[in-house]
């Protein structure tokens, strides 16, 4: 029971970066927000950790190896985001894609330094599981790549902040390969924004527009843009008049509906064909 409630802290804290993601006006902001609800839950997990402790060997290794890594890496995620983006050059371009390499370049240097860790990671192997993601094998097993110079140890293990840094890392990359894209295409992130009375009315429910956006977004339109949902609906929020609300909570609502749960496309399927039948007679 103790394991599932900090699981089911875990998928609320993913459900509220989505939405922090959509209300964010920008990358900073929500890099802000995030590092916030990040540290929280951490200091949540270290409380009932304390209080509870874990059942056995196997929970503790999954706790840091797996559930403690969902706030830890987007916490460094985005507090390297933070970091980047206040000390980003305003002004020319070659200093602003130089600034972006010479980042690429450092992150680079920490992959080659921890290439056995790395490789470990990526292989899927767990012979060391125990002494990378127990506390007890904290002062046996030294971290020696991390800017943190005290670890709590009753809350970290030998590897846990090692690992949570690769996997922020690695998203980090990707991050700063968009902001080279962006700035070699002239984009800069910026993008027409619509007057409200250009807008479509949107006549339907916030819940029929989430129905919407996700079947689209099945169907491939993220997919072939590259795009998250928030980026889509974001995309969508530029042509209507629309200002969606919680939409991962009520995606898992319309998944927990008892009748159809794609009311609203059988809606339109039927309209459609409606009108079909009526331009033949």
């Amino acid at each position: 029971m103790f394991q599932m409630n900090l699981e089911l802290l875990t998928y609320k804290l993913l459900e509220e970066l989505k939405d922090i993601e959509l209300q964010s006006e920008n990358i900073q902001d929500q890099s802000y927000r995030s590092i916030e609800v990040c540290r929280n839950l951490l200091s949540k997990f270290k409380k009932e950790i304390l209080v509870n402790d874990f059942e056995s060997i196997e929970a503790e290794i999954v706790f840091f190896k797996k559930t403690k890594q969902v706030p830890l890496v987007h916490l460094i995620y985005f507090s390297e985001i933070h970091s980047f983006e206040i000390q980003f050059p305003r002004a020319n371009k070659d200093c602003q894609l130089k600034f972006i390499k010479k980042k690429i370049n450092k992150l680079n240097r920490f992959f080659l330094y921890n290439l056995d860790f790395g490789q470990y990671i990526n292989s899927g192997d767990t012979r060391f599981d125990r002494e990378y993601y127990t506390r007890d094998c904290l002062s046996a097993y030294h971290i020696t790549t991390s800017k943190f110079y005290f670890q709590d140890p009753d809350f970290c293990t030998s590897r846990d902040m090692l690992l949570g840094k690769y996997q922020a890392f690695n998203s980090l990359v990707l991050y700063l390969e968009d902001r080279i894209f962006k700035l070699e295409n002239n984009l800069n992130g910026k993008k027409m924004i619509r007057k409200q009375e250009d807008k479509l009315h949107w006549p339907f429910s916030n819940t029929d527009y989430v129905e919407l956006l996700y079947a689209l977004c099945a169907a491939g339109i993220s997919k072939q843009n590259n795009l998250s949902i928030g980026q889509v609906s974001k995309v969508f929020q530029e042509i209507f008049d629309l200002q969606p609300k919680d939409i991962y909570k009520t995606f898992q609502d319309i998944k927990s509906r008892k009748s159809s749960r794609t009311s609203f496309l059988d809606k339109l399927t039927s309209i459609l064909l409606s009108e079909m039948n009526k331009s033949e007679e």
